[in-house]
Formats: structure tokens, sequence, C-alpha cells
């Protein structure tokens, strides 16, 4: 006798056109813009299907029906759950734009498929929810519904725990914390190290993440850290994301990076102001980088801007995992294509230039693409964070340094 099993079902209509439907459960990049913090596909008969959330649950599958622009179907086998459930997409055109039928079928019950109807019941509505959001007005909800503990976030490994007289090194180490949120209000400062919330160990930021899932803005959580070798546990509420306006044409946007870009070289060149070349290349100490790194680093992080908005343009984000911008091989080898801190300045100022000229050239099919427009808009916008203001201190420093040692 078959086990017993239950069908999930929803129907809603979407004020966009069928083939975005289609897209939005097909494509990589497109799952990860309303249903799941990372995602691959294969979209042909067979293909491969991987979806993952950052609080650790995943699922896998195979799509075994594709009508473009019609239906979707695959299967779904998540962690933990004993077998495969089936899920059917089928797309109607209508008068308002598209009408989407979802069945999520085959979920099992009994002990070991446990609260899963429940479960998988709330995410698809939220989710659904969601997906009308990102096609409509690009808004993800998950990003202005979320709370936030308003810090900025920096590498942490062995030689940083023993460098900061951290005695783990497991952890989530602070470059900085935003001036009025959470964080800061609480008394986190840079170099702390978040190790837990409420009582869920934090090992890395993935698992940050996953703390404050289903968390809610004003909630009040305890942060367990280290700041040296001491450890911490203080109260924090959780503030909410504040959300740029988003610009409506892409002149409209160019004109706003514009002012920002100006705004962080104005900055960056009072920090060098009188700085040479000598000063410029001494490095305070073995774990801290000298002035020309941190612009080999500016440089590679626009260079970055750049190749991820190219591929938004494309349609296909393939580097959203991690930057690899920090490997100190990669900044001595822009330092000795640019060897000079003139040097560095002029290519630094030049992408920041191209990528402005980017930004300009933005297709109208792209702006009206508002899923991934108002992501990019909403990146490039945050005045929360400063990739240039994020480093100034660390300038001011290495030039204090170099200065100290040729003084003595």
């Amino acid at each position: 006798m078959a086990d017993e099993s239950d069908t999930l079902t929803y129907e809603q209509s979407f004020a966009v056109g069928p083939a975005d439907l289609y897209r939005a459960f097909t494509s990589s990049t497109a799952l990860r813009e309303w249903l799941c913090d990372t995602a691959t596909t294969s979209p042909r008969l067979n293909g491969h299907l991987f979806v993952g959330w950052n609080d650790g649950y995943y699922a896998t599958g195979h799509f075994t029906e594709l009508l473009a622009n019609r239906a979707v179907c695959f299967t779904w086998q998540g962690r933990g759950e004993p077998r495969p459930t089936r899920v059917h997409v089928a797309i109607e055109p209508s008068d308002q734009g598209a009408h989407l039928r979802l069945e999520h079928s085959g979920i099992g019950q009994g002990p070991e498929w446990g609260d899963k109807v429940a479960e998988f019941d709330r995410a698809w509505r939220r989710s659904l929810e969601n997906l009308n959001s990102v096609l409509t007005s690009g808004e993800d909800l998950r990003v202005t519904r979320r709370p936030m503990l308003g810090v900025l976030l920096a590498a942490f490994d062995a030689d940083d725990a023993t460098r900061l007289g951290v005695p783990m090194a497991e952890g989530v180490r602070l470059s900085g914390v935003v001036p009025g949120l959470g964080a800061a209000n609480a008394g986190l400062a840079q170099d702390d190290v978040i190790v837990g919330i409420d009582g869920r160990p934090t090992p890395d930021v993935a698992a940050l993440r996953g703390a404050l899932q289903g968390r809610q803005v004003g909630d009040t959580v305890t942060v367990a850290f280290y700041r040296g070798g001491a450890r911490h546990e203080l109260p924090m509420t959780l503030s909410g994301r504040d959300i740029p306006d988003i610009p409506d044409s892409a002149p409209e946007l160019l004109a706003r990076v514009a002012e920002r870009y100006a705004r962080d070289e104005a900055a960056l060149d009072a920090a060098l102001d009188g700085v040479s070349d000598l000063e410029a290349s001494f490095r305070p100490g073995l774990e801290a980088w000298n002035v020309m790194q941190v612009m080999a680093h500016l440089i590679q992080g626009e260079r970055y801007n750049q190749q991820w908005i190219s591929e938004l343009l494309g349609d296909l984000e393939a580097s959203y995992d991690s930057d690899a911008a920090n490997q100190e091989v990669r900044l001595n080898a822009t330092i000795h294509a640019f060897p000079t801190l003139a040097d560095m300045v002029a290519e630094w100022q030049r992408l920041n230039a191209e990528t402005l000229a980017l930004i300009a050239a933005l297709p109208e099919e792209f702006v009206r693409r508002r899923r991934t427009y108002w992501r990019l808009a909403r990146t490039l916008l945050d005045e929360s964070y400063s990739h240039v203001s994020d480093h100034l201190s660390q300038i001011v420093a290495a030039v204090a340094a170099a200065r100290r040692a040729v003084g003595s």
C-alpha cells in the first residue's frame, strides 16, 4: 500500500508576461532573486536543480518537464527529507499578464516527515509573495524586511585570531560598525569577533545570517563576542534596513552614483595628500597592508564591480559565492603593474570613470527588468557602506606608522 501524502496548491496572477514567470523557475540568477540564497540549474530535460539557503537547508532535483513559458516540473529532495517530492508549475497568459498554478506533491506523512507540510506551506506563501514583488517593483522583501546588525565584515582565520588574542579561530570579525544601528548602539567595535547569537554558534558569515532568519526588526538578541581574549555578551536590538530610493531611469542612477564617486575620490585625495612613494610602500606589520596594497585592493574591487554589472546585464550571474580580491599575490601583481602611488590613483580613477560609463550605457530593457535593476541600484546607492571610507582609517594609520618609522 502506498504511503499517504499531501499536495499543496497555490494559484496567483502576476502583472508580467509568461516568459518572466518561466525564467523565475529555471534561471539560477532568477531563483536567487526571489526564492533562495544560492542556486545552480541546467534547464533541460533531466538537467539538475540545486537551491540552498544560508540557514543550512538545501534541496536537489532534476527537471522532468519544460515547456517554454508554459510549464516547469522538477523533483525536490531537501536536506533530511526521506524521499523526493515533486513541484509542478503551470503558466497561462491572462488579462493581467500571466497566471501561475503551483503544486507541490508527494509530501509524506508520519514522524520521519515531521512538520514538512506546514514548513513548505509557509515557505511557498512567503516566496510567492516575494516573487510578485521582485517581478513588479523589483523590491526583494527578504532584504527590505530583514533585520540587520549594522556591521561591516572582515576576514578571520587562525592568524587573525593569534594577532587579536582571540582564543578561537572561528567567528565573524568586524571591520567596523554602522553608526546608529544595532551593533554600534550595543557597543561593538572594529576587530570584535562575533561567535554566537542567542546561544547559536556563528563560526562564519553564513551561520550569522542563518541565526538571524525569522527575526523581526525591533527584536532583541544576545550577541556573544570576543574582544581580544575576553568573551562578552550584550543585548542588541535589531535595526531596520535603510533602503535608498531607487531611481526610475539609468540617467538618474548615473547622477547619484557619480556624486558618490566624487565624494570618495575627494576623500582619498585628502588622505593621500603629501604621501610619498616610500611612505606608501611602508608596511606597518606582517598582518597589516601598506597604502599601495590598499590601493591595489580598491582597484580590484572596482574591477569586480564592473564584472558583476556585466554579468547582470547578461542575465547570468556567475561570481556570487566569494571574492578573492584579498589575496596578497593579486595585490602584489597589481602593484607590479602600477609601481607608483600616482599610477595607482590614476588607475583607480580610470576604473571609476569606466564604471560610470557602464552605468550610463544601461539599456532600457535592463532597467525594465526591475528585479535585477533594483538589486544593482540598491547596492550602488547603499549609504551605509563605502568601500573607500571603510579603508581611509587604514590608509591614515599606515602613513602615520611610516612617518614614525622614518622619524625614529
